[in-house]
């Protein structure tokens, strides 16, 4: 393999290159003229220039670590003389926007979506059984059980039961950040489009009220959105059975939605980022970041998540912000992880896994 394809160079800025695979100590890099002074684990950095103490380490030509010790070309940049640290951020709410050339109606492609009765648009067809309180989840995935594929057969429209379980709903305070975090997570499946019925189960006695959680949400049941507690209903097995009655009676109106052709306008799609590593940034992310791109000109939604992990980047995303009260909207929830974070003896730099620093990632400047 030539010494080109060894390293790949993201920015002519850059004070370091990235190993394409693993590289042996000293290995000469004909093109960088430096010679690796250590074995260079695959995705993991190589210094091309002298980088003093306290000197910034750039890649992507923007700052993603700080020097903690003197580093010498050829030299292997990580953990060990690369530590996170504070730099002045250019918000510039704007300056880089640029406007989406819209696919005009007409002309926008389509795909074969669950049209709902309120308009809504699902790439699936579910019956969705939502615990309350962790304490029902056991009679949840029960009933997920109790519907195998030889029972749904009957129904070729219907894409399967799906038990959404959790870990908590008792034990807990009603009210404060963690509390509001389950009560909006449930009500999100529970109007969710790629959902033609939904089955609430808890136990009775929780915290996490049922009733409550309608109120707050004015959530209204009905016949394709049930309720039910296990000690009302008379333990796990009565509960079970008649949960599984409830299921059965939904399946034959879940059935009667087909896929129709429906324009790419009603796409959300939300990203995702798991297991990062110094391959991400250059390969699916940026790929992702694309494909959403095309599907916005489409008039579709994309969610970015993990807004954590943009922590240190942020300022590229404001200067791309269509609107003062986006960009602004961004840096607050930025300062929101700050002070939760702090508030609760943690650290922004705390993000990177040992997952991730295995695969390259130093600092989360460097993985934002």
């Amino acid at each position: 393999m030539t010494d080109a394809a060894l390293t790949v160079r993201l920015n002519a800025q850059d004070n370091v290159v990235v190993a394409r695979r693993a590289i042996g100590e000293r290995t000469t890099l004909d093109a960088e003229k430096v010679t690796t002074t250590a074995k260079i684990p695959a995705g993991h950095k190589i210094a091309t220039s002298r980088i003093a103490n306290g000197e910034p380490v750039r890649k992507y030509d923007q700052i993603i670590g700080f020097a903690s010790a003197d580093i010498l070309p050829g030299d292997h940049v990580h953990v060990h003389n690369c530590l996170m640290g504070e730099f002045d951020r250019d918000y510039a709410i704007g300056s880089r926007a640029k406007p989406v050339k819209m696919v005009p109606e007409a002309e926008r492609d389509t795909f074969q979506g669950f049209v709902r009765k309120n308009g809504k648009v699902g790439t699936r067809n579910y019956i969705g059984v939502l615990s309350s309180v962790n304490c029902s989840a056991s009679v949840c995935r029960f009933l997920q059980q109790n519907f195998p594929k030889e029972v749904l057969a009957r129904y070729p429209n219907v894409d399967g039961i799906v038990a959404l379980t959790h870990s908590t709903g008792c034990g807990m305070a009603d009210r404060g950040e963690g509390f509001a975090a389950l009560q909006r997570t449930l009500w999100g499946y529970a109007r969710h489009p790629n959902f033609a019925g939904i089955l609430m189960i808890g136990l009775g006695c929780e915290v996490n009220q049922i009733d409550f959680l309608l109120e707050a949400y004015q959530i209204e049941r009905g016949p394709f959105f049930q309720t039910m507690t296990m000690q009302d209903t008379g333990g796990t097995r009565k509960t079970v059975e008649r949960a599984t009655a409830i299921i059965t009676g939904m399946l034959p109106h879940a059935n009667e939605f087909g896929r129709q052709k429906v324009s790419a306008s009603e796409l959300t799609v939300a990203l995702q980022c798991g297991g990062s590593d110094a391959y991400s940034g250059i390969t699916a992310n940026p790929a992702l970041g694309y494909a959403t791109d095309l599907l916005v000109a489409q008039g579709g939604t994309g969610i970015l998540a993990e807004t954590p992990e943009i922590y240190g980047a942020e300022h590229l995303l404001t200067q791309r912000a269509v609107s003062e009260e986006v960009g602004r909207k961004l840096i607050e929830r930025i300062r929101w992880w700050e002070e939760y974070t702090s508030s609760n003896g943690g650290e922004m730099n705390n993000n990177p896994s040992p997952g991730n620093k295995a695969g390259g990632l130093t600092t989360i400047l460097e993985k934002s």
